[in-house]
């Protein structure tokens, strides 16, 4: 078992992937949960009801997030996790950009429409986490794995209270929800140009063009009865 000095642990939980994952995770917390801060005010601004249309926005929500879990998973064996990264962020600002703007949209249907964009939202966001833990984890030494992770789930739990004093900051209850939508959206963008100096981890850069390794088969979980 390899032994570090403070100064070497230091340098390695400090690194720009761990910081840039963690900072990753703090934006996917925000947007994740921004919708269930602002579920009320938001749908009473578009005169909705905010219980019945609320759990079927949520629903499409959640739909999202299992769903991208997958599809992001099988992208980040065949693309890369930076690939990954990157798309998923880019998805998941955009759509909550859109979704501060909803209530400017010339549409009749918000409430379909809102419940899409939160769908594409979900999708987006269950992109960053998978490929942010597994970037650092494949990053940094065997030994610090653990830490380097905590310290991205920790610094990420923080974007749920940072989401609710936004709320809270941005202005009356009927428009201060699409300013936190629109604030959400821009942290993500301005996360893209930190990741620009990511580089791709290089365990999954000594596979890449291995043609023997399987790489994103969602179905090797299924393959044999013990593995299922």
């Amino acid at each position: 078992m390899q032994t570090f000095t403070t100064k070497q642990k230091l340098s390695h939980l400090l690194s720009l992937p761990v910081i840039v994952a963690a900072l990753g995770y703090f934006v996917d917390i925000y947007d994740l949960l921004l919708f269930g801060i602002v579920r009320v005010p938001s749908l009473q601004s578009l005169h909705l009801d905010p219980d019945l249309v609320g759990t079927t926005i949520m629903n499409y929500q959640m739909i999202g997030l299992l769903l991208g879990g997958i599809f992001w998973g099988v992208m980040g064996d065949k693309r890369g996790r930076l690939s990954v990264l990157f798309g998923s962020i880019l998805v998941y600002s955009l759509a909550n950009i859109a979704c501060g703007y909803l209530i400017e949209i010339p549409i009749d249907n918000k409430a379909q429409l809102y419940a899409w964009l939160r769908f594409i939202a979900g999708l987006g966001l269950a992109g960053e986490l998978g490929a942010g833990i597994t970037l650092v984890a494949e990053s940094l030494p065997k030994e610090l794995r653990a830490i380097g992770t905590s310290i991205v789930a920790g610094f990420g739990l923080m974007g749920a209270v940072v989401a609710h004093f936004t709320v809270e900051l941005a202005g009356p209850a009927d428009t201060g929800w699409s300013v936190a939508y629109i604030i959400g959206g821009g942290m993500g963008l301005g996360l893209l140009l930190l990741r620009i100096g990511v580089l791709e981890s290089g365990m999954y850069a000594q596979i890449k063009h291995e043609s023997g390794i399987a790489k994103g088969n969602f179905f090797q979980l299924f393959k044999t009865k013990n593995r299922l």
